[in-house]
């Protein structure tokens, strides 16, 4: 598609900006529509807001297992979920009033932490188990599929009919819709629906470009899709994270990331799908599992930090975000050297 390194920087680098300026956008829409519906803001960001962000990740990994290049498939989709993740430090460190998992309590990101953790475990049952197909799928991914949807189907349990609730503090910013937005509903969706098409073609696209980098430069594919293009086509959730917080609606700032990473695994089985050379899972070189047991370590951590709700911490940031921090920088240094 590109034919020198140079046009193939170029488009990566353009791609990276059109997600980056349309996730800026799907934050002040998503957060508009969440209120018009009455969805709130946790349900909007696992429902709709996750899978429009997971669009870039998406195409690129399909693209890449369609291509056959199980390694820069799986490294980009994994590393995405672990720089969501990281990017959800990120935002603790912006929101300066109190650490961002205590002023954000909700039993929806609980039950999607938890969801998260457990749908990670399931690509490495398959790493460990045999390599065994039907139409060249692997019997794990259907699985993944439906405990994605079970899962769902916990998360608005917990929502409709919640058995607990956070204990409310001057520092907690509650999902309450706001009734003053003006736009016209049926606008905003078109608008909507248009920032998300051009997501998913700014994916396609970086992951094309991408290929063209790998290829022309000898840069491992592990390493192009574990932190290159996983920090592009993550882009849209550390954009619509950060406008999220700016605009007060910390929910879903925190939900979109849950809710992303869990979409992830839909990716993950989309990928074996379309990799028609047998298990991805065991196609795939070992380092990839590292992306997936630092992604599990870190969401545990994460669900520490929220169950402990800590007001501040070093930094006016929580411990979770100081460790999340630390552990994305050593396993990526060992990637590196690997």
């Amino acid at each position: 598609m590109f034919t020198s390194l140079t046009s193939s920087m170029i488009a990566f680098a353009v791609a990276a900006l059109v997600i980056i300026i349309a996730g800026s956008k799907l934050a002040k829409l998503s957060d508009s529509l969440a209120d018009q519906t009455g969805l709130g803001e946790a349900l909007f960001g696992v429902l709709l807001l996750a899978g429009v962000t997971s669009l870039p990740d998406f195409a690129a990994t399909l693209t890449a297992a369609i291509d056959a290049r199980p390694n820069l498939a799986m490294s980009n989709v994994m590393g995405s979920m672990a720089a969501n993740l990281v990017f959800l430090a990120v935002a603790d460190i912006v929101y300066r009033k109190a650490n961002l998992e205590h002023a954000a309590a909700s039993a929806v990101n609980l039950m999607l932490a938890g969801l998260l953790i457990v749908l990670l475990t399931l690509p490495l049952l398959a790493v460990f188990s045999p390599s065994i197909t039907f139409f060249n799928i692997h019997p794990i991914t259907p699985v993944i599929i439906i405990a994605y949807i079970s899962g769902l189907h916990l998360v608005l349990h917990t929502k409709t009919k919640p058995m607990w609730f956070p204990r409310q503090t001057c520092q907690t910013v509650a999902d309450q819709p706001d009734t003053r937005h003006s736009s016209n509903l049926t606008s905003v969706w078109i608008t909507f629906i248009c920032m998300a098409a051009l997501t998913g073609i700014a994916g396609w696209v970086l992951m094309e470009s991408a290929k063209q980098v790998a290829d022309q430069t000898g840069i491992s594919e592990t390493l192009m899709g574990g932190f290159f293009t996983a920090l592009a086509t993550s882009t849209p959730e550390l954009v619509t994270t950060i406008v999220a917080i700016r605009i007060g609606a910390l929910t879903l700032a925190v939900s979109n990331i849950f809710g992303t990473n869990c979409f992830n695994m839909l990716v993950v089985a989309a990928a074996d799908v379309g990799y028609t050379q047998g298990s991805i899972y065991h196609d795939m070189a070992p380092v990839q599992v590292i992306w997936a047991l630092v992604s599990i370590l870190m969401t545990a951590t994460l669900l520490l930090g929220m169950v402990r709700r800590q007001t501040y911490g070093i930094g006016k940031i929580g411990f979770e975000s100081a460790l999340i921090l630390a552990i994305y920088g050593i396993a990526l240094g060992f990637v590196i050297v690997s």
